[in-house]
Order: C-alpha cells, then sequence, then structure tokens
C-alpha cells in the first residue's frame, strides 16, 4: 500500500488565523486538489491529518465540519481525486491530548487504521508540529512552504526542522518529487 499523509490547513487549503470555519472559507491552494489526483492516479493512498481546535474552542461544530469536508471530497472528485480518510483532534490546545500535533496521536490511529506500520510514509504540512507528529510515528518529513511556512518561500527555513525534511515550494511540488522519485509501495502482510 502506498500512503501519504497530508496536513489540512495551510497545506490543501488556504489557512486563516482566525480558523477556517464555514465550507464558505474553505478555499482550494492553487493545484493543490489536482497534486492529490495524480497521486490517486499514480496508486497512492491519501489521508489527512489535522488539529481542529476551532471544535474545541466553540468556533464551529462538527457538522460545520463534515461540510466543509464534504465540499473538499466534491471539488476533489471533480477533478479525478479522492481522500481516502480524513483523521483530526478537536481538542483545544488546553486540553492536553495525545492526538493534539505535534504529538504522534493522530498519526497512530491511521496506522493502526490502516493496518501499516508508518516507518518511511511520507507526510507533508507547512508548519514544524505536522512534521514533528510523523516523525515520532516513524514517517519522512515533508515541509510545504504554503500557510505558515509561506515566509520561507525566499529562502531560510523553520528552526527546529526534524532531521531529513525536505522544502517543496507547495504540495504539487512535493507530488512531484514523490512521483519522480518512484517510491515503491510499502510492503504490508494482509
Amino acid at each position: 500500500m502506498k500512503l501519504v499523509i497530508l496536513d489540512r490547513d495551510g497545506t490543501i487549503n488556504s489557512d486563516s488565523d482566525d480558523f477556517v470555519k464555514t465550507p464558505d472559507e474553505w478555499m482550494p491552494l492553487p493545484g493543490a486538489l489536482e497534486a492529490i489526483a495524480r497521486l490517486n492516479h499514480a496508486g497512492w493512498h491519501v489521508v489527512i491529518a489535522s488539529n481542529q481546535s476551532g471544535l474545541g474552542r466553540g468556533l464551529f461544530d462538527v457538522a460545520s465540519l463534515n461540510a466543509m469536508h464534504a465540499k473538499m471530497h466534491k471539488m476533489l472528485a471533480a477533478v479525478g481525486g479522492r481522500v481516502d480518510a480524513v483523521f483530526y483532534c478537536p481538542h483545544s490546545p488546553e486540553e492536553s491530548c495525545n492526538c493534539r500535533k505535534p504529538l504522534p496521536g493522530l498519526f497512530e490511529q491511521i496506522g493502526a487504521r490502516f493496518g501499516v506500520p508508518l516507518k518511511g510514509v511520507p507526510t507533508a504540512g507547512d508548519s514544524l508540529r505536522d512534521l514533528q507528529a510523523g516523525v515520532t510515528a516513524g514517517c519522512e518529513p515533508h515541509l510545504v512552504l504554503t500557510g505558515k511556512s509561506a515566509q520561507y518561500r525566499e529562502g531560510g527555513r523553520p528552526a527546529g526542522l526534524p532531521e531529513g525534511t525536505r522544502l517543496h515550494q507547495d504540495l504539487s511540488a512535493f507530488v512531484d518529487f514523490i512521483l519522480e522519485r518512484g517510491a515503491q509501495p510499502l510492503k504490508v502482510a494482509i
């Protein structure tokens, strides 16, 4: 099984300091949906791991989150793509859960649900905490220079990046890298 784990806000869609709270506010980044479709067409399964503390903060409810994801799925389908699953942490930072990135809980849930070890699974996000969570779970870290990391597009690197982190201009460039290197699927006993 070829698996990629992506962050959502700032990686697939525009992020906001005020949180993305409604389907109208959920807007894909240029080329992001097409990039996911290219992964799918090459046999990759795409899963999202996303902090959604707006739920815990009372800024939106699960119905609104589901509506945002329904919009995402519909827009992906229109370009021939899909996301196999969305895992999210609904907690506020004060709740000290294990599923809020930078902790690895969401990644561990993904590994358990899909029955695969996450060692070497590519993960891409726009923030240090996305990569820290993935690396703790054994994933290969990729930083996209969109969202919270857009400030590094002209150079520099965020402090504290996990060793071996690769930087990409956006999700499309990350997908180019994954497809060009011809990564082999993980061997999983079923």
